[in-house]
């Protein structure tokens, strides 16, 4: 676990984005990125809150120790929807025209795994997604899908 690098961040809704280095790639880390829905510092130990002992997180803590933490975090758009697509973009809600619950991204546009992709990462996406288009552009994804209107 020493060469895993975790990035957590606390205001996104819940998301499992998992990146490992391909077989010849030995000396790349191994990225587990987790967001989660609606969590303030507060609700992690790790951050040394008072609500801390209220109710542990002893295994995201854990993790946090070996990993990365942010400690000076700016979200661009604090819907989920349009903060999923951000970081799976890279782009402002503007430019990638994601900017309420009912936005898309298509598989040639989901920027981050295409990236990981051609830096000799294996990636998979779990969790829930809700940006309409399939996320094809991970080579894994067993996503919750939400209702189509």
């Amino acid at each position: 676990m020493s060469n895993i690098r975790i990035f957590i961040s606390l205001i996104f809704s819940p998301i499992l984005f998992l990146s490992y280095a391909s077989g010849e790639s030995h000396n790349k880390p191994n990225i587990l990125f987790i967001m989660s829905d609606d969590h303030t510092t507060q609700a992690f130990g790790i951050y040394g809150s008072r609500l801390a002992s209220l109710n542990p997180t002893p295994n995201i803590d854990k993790l946090a120790h070996e990993g990365m933490i942010f400690t000076n975090v700016f979200c661009n758009n604090s819907i989920c929807t349009p903060s999923r697509a951000s970081i799976i973009t890279g782009q402002y809600s503007q430019t990638n025209g994601v900017l309420d619950l009912l936005g898309r991204i298509a598989p040639e546009r989901q920027f981050l795994p295409i990236e990981m992709s051609k830096a000799g990462y294996l990636t998979a996406m779990i969790g829930k997604w809700h940006l309409k288009e399939e996320p094809a552009a991970f080579d894994y994804y067993n996503v919750l899908y939400q209702k189509r209107s």
